[in-house]
């Protein structure tokens, strides 16, 4: 797992420490230490530490894996981060933009906005991906997902079934079913991913 660890601008800064934030409370929350969830997740408890002190940018990847350990969608890292109107305005290639490189993968996401209510919350990614190199892990979580491509060319399963997605094409699909790209046909490819799932005041009735 990688994280994209130099923060630089005030707004990526801001949204880095409110990420951290909300690490620390979960981890806390459970009871657990620094080095039991990064021996969990695989990550190094230095690189944790610079997440929870808002000094580096979680990867996908890392943040899917800490969903995990602490039982959370992963919308749950971003809930403190919200615009005080209810809306979220983000410029052409001003989204926070998380890299999940891995070994050599160059998968890139740049999350659009984020809104979180009394009933969903929903996260808006602009995906691209310019690297063959590595195969694309299958994500599970949980709410639904809706994808429209928008570049390139790809082969996207869900629930082992294969389907070949073009720029128009689009998904709208159950998240809690193992999906993700098998087949990066034509490069490079971009598409909108938009994940809903269930808001805080749902998950604290389960």
């Amino acid at each position: 797992m990688d994280t994209v660890a130099d923060v630089g601008e005030d707004s990526h800064r801001g949204v880095a420490h409110s990420i951290g934030a909300q690490v620390r409370v979960a981890r806390n929350k459970h009871g657990l230490t620094v080095a039991k969830v990064a021996e969990v997740t695989g990550l190094s408890s230095g690189m944790l530490s610079k997440v929870e002190n808002g000094n580096a940018f979680p990867s996908l990847t890392t943040l899917h894996a800490l969903s995990r350990v602490f039982k959370v969608p992963m919308t749950f890292f971003f809930e403190t981060h919200q615009e005080t109107q209810g809306c979220c305005y983000v410029k052409k290639d001003g989204g926070l933009f998380i890299e999940s490189r891995g070994s050599k993968v160059g998968h890139q996401y740049q999350l659009l906005g984020h809104g979180v209510g009394k009933e969903l919350s929903v996260s808006p990614y602009m995906i691209e991906m310019t690297d063959t190199s590595e195969v694309f892990p299958l994500f599970q979580h949980p709410g639904v997902e809706f994808i429209h491509m928008l570049e390139g060319a790809m082969v996207y399963e869900h629930g082992g079934k294969p389907y070949h997605l073009s720029p128009g094409d689009s998904l709208f699909f159950e998240g809690t079913t193992a999906h993700g790209p098998i087949e990066l046909i034509k490069l490079p490819i971009r598409f909108l991913s938009i994940i809903i799932e269930p808001g805080p005041d749902d998950r604290s009735q389960r």
